[in-house]
Parts: C-alpha cells; structure tokens; sequence
C-alpha cells in the first residue's frame, strides 16, 4: 500500500471520528435536556453561589446533568456563576440552559397597604432575596434616616406602594436605596408644593393620607374626608380620627392582627401618642401605608365647610357630613342605633 493511500485511509478515518464527535457534541449541546413538567420554571441562585451550589440547585430541572456540564465547561461557567432568578423552559438545550443562566430576570416587586414597617419588611422579603430581618435593620439605620429626614416612626412614608421592577438578589441596602429614590422621584416639585399649600411637608402629607386611606375605602369620597381633616387642623381642632384610636390600641397591645370594627368612649381617653382624640396634631407617623389616591386627597382635598363625619347606615362604605355639632350628633346617633341593632361589640 503506498503512501498516498494510507494518507487517504487516515484522512477518512480522523474525519469519520470528528464527524461522530461532532454529531455527539451537538446533541449534547442542542437536544432537549430538561425535565419538568411545567411550560417553564423559576430558579434561584443566591449570593455566592458556587458552581457546585448551582448543580444541585438545577438538578431537579436537568435531565442529564453531564452533558450540562460539558457545556457549562466549555462555556467557561464553572468560573462565572451569577446570582439571581433565572428563567428555565420546557426542552431548553444545555447551550440554552447555561444560556439563560447568565440573564437575570427581574421581579415585579408590589406591596401596598401595609400597616407597619415591619409587616412591609416581611412582604418585600417574600419577593426578594433579602430577609424580613436584614430589610427591617436597613429601614431603621440610624445613620439613614438622619440623613434623609425620617425617624423609626414615620420612615414607613418612604414607601410609595407600586410595582417596580427589581432584581431577586437586590440586597436590603440596595431596595431601601432604590426606595429613596422612587420617595424623591414621587415628591417632585409640584407635589411638594401642593403639599406646602395645605401647610403640610411631604411626611406630614404622607401621615394624613394615611388617615385618610383608612377612614374610607371609596375614593371618590377621600377628597372630602381630607378636607375635613385639613379644616380640622386650620381651626386648632383634635383630628379626632378613629382609625389612629384603633392603631394606638393595637400599638400597645402589640397585637396587630386583632380586628376592631368599633370604638367606645373609654378608648378615646387612652393616653398614646396615636390617639387624636388626646393629642393636637398630626401622630408621630403613618398608621398605614397609604395609596396613591389617598396622597392625591390630600394634595388635592375638596374644599368644604364641613367639620364633622360618620359612617352611614343609608350608603353603607360612605359616611354623612356635618358642618355644625348639632347636625353631626343627629348622624351619629342614627350610626350608633344602627351598630347596636347588628350586635357589635367590639
């Protein structure tokens, strides 16, 4: 056999071998290598994650882990493993697989109407990677809320209630920065003047509409309400608001979770700072995280005469309005007849 055939045979042979390894290296890479079930899953991959972290983290999700790892390998992953949530679908490829796992997906982060830093705290750390303990100690930093003009007690109206879009491994110092930012975007120049016209700081704003959000849960009738309030303060009048009675009683039985539909005469002589009954002013923060429309009531409030206001027994989520005592006695006994009728007792 001479030279040039042995060249020959050898040349088919090494390119019947790359051939076969070609074809096996792409059905590594590019055959299906999952198996759930579900159209798509969610995995999480926390701070300092290793790459062996990772594999057991995806192992439920991966069909067959060594052809992953060949590309993983070959994709230098091993070495470049990242933090976050990470979108897997249904017949990813490993290519795919090691693909997704360096785009990180973002969280739709929502809360609203929280009654107190800490149950806040508890439902941001059910969306993101950071604990509720980690976010509470953040929130309350000394050094933070000097800084920023807040104190434990009215911090909670950094918080505007929406949905942003955040990273799952956001750390609790990077939410609660994120945070300030969204406070100084909403309280802009306008509304910081708006603010300023009812004689009110952007905080001191944020604390009555609190009020106010919890008073009503029709929006169309907030306006009025936080007019009210704000005639209320202009005449060096006690806000005399229920729902900061109610607070204060959960505040000092630091039982947050108790109902109170009703409030009785012995309740409105408790000393607290919460309870405007005793106390001028506004409380020392928010009894609540308030929404978007209750913060534009106050900006925005109707203007009225009226200086009083219960609950209604004819429209039942609506109150009835009164500009003297005389008026406002006569609906307020026809709302107390009505509440001992239905047997509340608390």
């Amino acid at each position: 056999m001479n030279l040039k055939k042995i060249i020959t045979i050898v040349s088919v042979v090494l390119i019947s071998v790359l051939m076969i390894y070609g074809f096996i290296l792409l059905r590594q890479i590019f055959s299906a290598n999952t198996k759930f079930a579900d159209k798509e899953v969610y995995v999480f991959i926390p701070t300092d994650s290793e790459y062996e972290d990772v594999k057991k983290i995806i192992a439920p999700y991966v069909e067959n882990m060594d052809r992953f790892e060949t590309v993983a390998n070959k994709r230098d992953y091993p070495e470049n493993v990242k933090p976050g949530r990470f979108l897997f679908t249904k017949g990813m490829n490993s290519y795919e697989l090691v693909k997704t796992l360096r785009l990180n997906v973002p969280v739709n982060l929502a809360f609203n109407n929280q009654e107190r830093l800490e149950n806040l705290a508890g439902r941001v750390g059910s969306q993101i990677e950071a604990d509720s303990l980690s976010l509470l100690t953040t929130f309350k930093d000394s050094v933070f809320l000097k800084e920023n003009g807040f104190t434990e007690e009215n911090v909670l109206a950094m918080f505007i209630p929406n949905t942003y879009e955040i990273y799952w491994n956001t750390s609790a110092e990077k939410f609660r920065d994120k945070m300030i930012k969204e406070y100084r975007n909403f309280w802009n120049k306008e509304r910081v003047e708006k603010a300023k016209k009812q004689g009110l700081t952007p905080i001191e704003a944020t604390i009555l509409a609190s009020i106010v959000h919890k008073e009503s849960v029709k929006k169309d009738e907030r306006p009025r309400i936080a007019g009210v309030y704000l005639n209320r303060l202009r005449a060096g009048m006690p806000l005399q608001a229920d729902p900061t009675v109610i607070y204060a009683i959960k505040k000092k039985a630091n039982d947050f979770d108790q109902v109170i539909k009703r409030v009785f005469y012995n309740d409105l002589t408790m000393a607290h700072p919460y309870n405007t009954y005793m106390n001028l002013g506004l409380p020392p923060g928010p009894i609540a995280m308030p929404d978007i429309t209750a913060l534009e009531a106050v900006l925005d409030p109707e203007k009225n005469n009226f200086i009083y206001f219960c609950a209604s027994v004819e429209r039942f989520g609506y109150h009835e309005f009164a500009a003297t005592l005389e008026e406002h006695n006569k609906n307020a006994k026809k709302y107390s007849d009505w509440i001992n009728s239905q047997g509340v007792k608390r």
